[in-house]
C-alpha cells in the first residue's frame, strides 16, 4: 500500500519546487572509466582463487619434497601467480619447441596443460639418470629417451595435484600425452577463458618456470563445490575432525624403522682376518650370560637375551637404555 503524505508535507515539497532549492545530484567528471571485457567474465570469484592458492601453495610443499629426494640438492617451489586469460594469449606465450602434457580430471570435461621449462626438464633427465645437472643441451628437442624420464616427474606432478585438491573433492588427475607444439595440445578454444598457475622453482641457485593451464567453461561443477568450503580448510576432506597431532601420530606408529641386534664385538688383525676360512670360529668379548644390545642406526635402545620360541630365533627385551646426550 502506498504512503500517503500529510498537508504539512505536501506544502514542504510545493515550496521547495516554487523556490527551485531542491537539491541536485553532482556528477564528478574527473573519474576515469574502467574497462570492462565482456567476452571474458571472470568465471572465478575472489573468495575462489584464495582457495585455489592455498591448494596451490599445499601441492608446492608436495611436490618440492620429492625434487629435494630425487634431485639430491635443495629445491623450493613458490606460487607466483594465478590469471585467468584468454587461450590464445597463453598460447602466444609458449616457446617452440615445448615440453608439455596434457591431462584430464576424471568424470568430467576440464583439461589442462601441464608445462614444464626445457632447461628445467633436460636438468631432470640430467640428475634422475645420474648426471650432476651441469650439463646444457644445444638443441632442446625432447627425444622419446628423455620424454619417459619426464613422464615419471609429470605423473608425480599429477599424484600431488590430486592429494592437493582433496580439500575440494576426490578429483582423479590423468595424464594423457606428450607435445612439443602448443598448437597439437589444444584444450579450449582460442577465445576462451583459461586459469593459469605459475610455480616458480629454484634448484640450486637456478630459477625455473612450471605452468598449469586449465580451461575454465568445464570447471564450474567443481568451482560450486569450492564455494561451500572454508577457506581454513587445507586438509584433506578423509581428516575431517582429526587433529594434526592424532594425524602425526598415526603415522609415526606406522612408521617402519630398521632394528639390529648386536650379539658382540672383537678385534682382528688384517693377517686373522684374511687367514679367515670356512668353519673358524671368532672368540667374542662379549660373555655367555651378557645382554645383547639392540640398535637402530647408531642408538642402543634396549638389551635383551637370544633364545627361541616356536622353533625360531628370538630375542626377548630385558630393559630399555636411555642414552646420555653426548657433549661436544
Amino acid at each position: 500500500m502506498a504512503e500517503i503524505l500529510s498537508q504539512q508535507e505536501i506544502d514542504a515539497l510545493l515550496n521547495n519546487i516554487q523556490s527551485g532549492s531542491e537539491q541536485k545530484t553532482e556528477v564528478n567528471t574527473d573519474q576515469e572509466a574502467v574497462l570492462f571485457d565482456f567476452r571474458l567474465p571472470n568465471r572465478i570469484s575472489k573468495n575462489q582463487l584464495r582457495i585455489i592458492r592455498n591448494i596451490c601453495e599445499n601441492f608446492a610443499e608436495s611436490f618440492s619434497s620429492f625434487l629435494v629426494t630425487k634431485l639430491q640438492t635443495a629445491a623450493s617451489i613458490n606460487v607466483t601467480s594465478i590469471d585467468q586469460i584468454y587461450y590464445s594469449e597463453y598460447v602466444l606465450s609458449v616457446g617452440n619447441p615445448a615440453c608439455l602434457f596434457t591431462f584430464e580430471i576424471l568424470n568430467s570435461d576440464v583439461k589442462g596443460v601441464l608445462e614444464i621449462n626445457t632447461d628445467l626438464a633436460f636438468l631432470f633427465v640430467d640428475k634422475l639418470l645420474g648426471g650432476n645437472g651441469i650439463g646444457s643441451k644445444q638443441i632442446k628437442v625432447i627425444t622419446p629417451i628423455e620424454q619417459k624420464v619426464l613422464r615419471v616427474v609429470a605423473e608425480r606432478i599429477m599424484y600431488d595435484l590430486k592429494k592437493s585438491w582433496q580439500t575440494v573433492d576426490n578429483l582423479e588427475f590423468v595424464m594423457e600425452r606428450f607435445e612439443q607444439d602448443i598448437d597439437f595440445a589444444q584444450i579450449t578454444s582460442q577465445s576462451e577463458s583459461v586459469l593459469l598457475i605459475s610455480f616458480e622453482v629454484l634448484v640450486g641457485d637456478q630459477t625455473y618456470l612450471i605452468n598449469l593451464c586449465f580451461a575454465t567453461f568445464a570447471f564450474d561443477n567443481i568451482l560450486a563445490k569450492m564455494s561451500s568450503q572454508k577457506l581454513s580448510s587445507i586438509r584433506a576432506t578423509k581428516y575431517f575432525g582429526v587433529t594434526s597431532r592424532e594425524l602425526l601420530t598415526t603415522h609415526i606408529t606406522q612408521t617402519s624403522i630398521p632394528v639390529k641386534v648386536e650379539f658382540g664385538t672383537t678385534k682382528l688383525s688384517v693377517k686373522e682376518l684374511l687367514e679367515l676360512e670356512k668353519g673358524d670360529i671368532i672368540k667374542l668379548h662379549t660373555k655367555v650370560d651378557e645382554e645383547h644390545k639392540v640398535k637402530t642406526g647408531d642408538r642402543v635402545l634396549f638389551t635383551g637375551r637370544a633364545g627361541t620360541i616356536n622353533n625360531h630365533k628370538a630375542l626377548k627385551i630385558i630393559r630399555k637404555i636411555l642414552e646420555e646426550k653426548k657433549s661436544f
